[in-house]
């Protein structure tokens, strides 16, 4: 009799590439140990459709949407509502099953809009807003909010990162430049649209940015490190604190649910 093995259904954003490397440093580190110790053997898919057909192969509808809801609703809640909204219906007082919308399904509808959030500093969008909206037309965005805010020196405070708070003349330097003028806000939809604004942006260090690569928006538009022109939501989490934070209002698009999902 063969030995058991352990099958996993693993998501997040650049699955493949990410589970790829995390194998790879695995398998490197064991093979440094004894040579009597038996080494990991691992096969993961390696392209969508492998995995889909993995999937439907190992798992069962009921596994995802029953035994998976909990691990679902701690990544990925907007899913986990739409699971949990169709498993189950009220009759005669009574919660029965009914047939639900199966991960499968949800696999198979494609990348999933999201929304992301872009802050243009002062100084920047008054000279570059064309330019800066035709690269987002190419890029498939589509802006679903837009508008001038003055930001209040607390909110500045909260779009910079732990390693500008270290020093308290750079931080300084950076609250009077967020709070000197006027910054536009946009909130921008695309599938995968968090990862592929921060890709378009490039490290918030300029010369870091010109050195890497001169088609980085930072590279283009950005002044000096202090005055880089854009912050960008670096993360899901962060871009729908973003949007609550500059769109308490709602967004212009009805397609786009991504607030609504959120509210607990």
């Amino acid at each position: 009799m063969s030995n058991p093995v352990l099958v996993c259904a693993l998501q997040r954003i650049n699955a493949f590439r990410v589970l790829a490397d995390a194998l790879k440093r695995l398998t490197q580190r064991r093979e440094k140990r004894s040579k009597t110790d038996s080494l990991l053997q691992t096969v993961m898919a390696l392209t969508p459709k492998v995995t889909f057909r993995q999937a439907t192969f190992f798992f069962t509808e009921v596994d995802f949407v029953t035994e998976m809801m909990a691990a679902f609703s701690n990544y990925c809640p907007s899913t986990c509502r739409l699971l949990k909204s169709t498993c189950f219906s009220s009759l005669a007082g009574e919660r029965q099953r009914c047939p639900a919308e199966s991960l499968f399904t949800y696999l198979q509808t494609g990348a999933q809009m999201l929304c992301t959030v872009l802050l243009i500093k002062p100084g920047v969008w008054s000279h570059s807003l064309a330019r800066i909206l035709q690269k987002l037309d190419l890029e498939k965005f589509i802006v679903v909010g837009m508008k001038h805010v003055n930001l209040e020196p607390d909110i500045a405070l909260g779009l910079l990162s732990s390693e500008v708070k270290q020093d308290p003349a750079v931080l300084e330097a950076h609250c009077t430049y967020l709070t000197l003028g006027t910054a536009l806000v946009l909130c921008l939809q695309r599938p995968n649209a968090v990862k592929k604004l921060i890709d378009l942006l490039g490290p918030e260090d300029t010369e870091l940015a010109q050195a890497l690569d001169p088609f980085f928006w930072r590279a283009q538009y950005d002044i000096s490190t202090v005055q880089n022109g854009f912050y960008g939501s670096k993360s899901y989490q962060i871009a729908v604190q973003d949007m609550k934070l500059f769109f308490p209002e709602g967004l212009c698009c009805t397609e786009c649910q991504t607030l609504e999902e959120e509210e607990v």
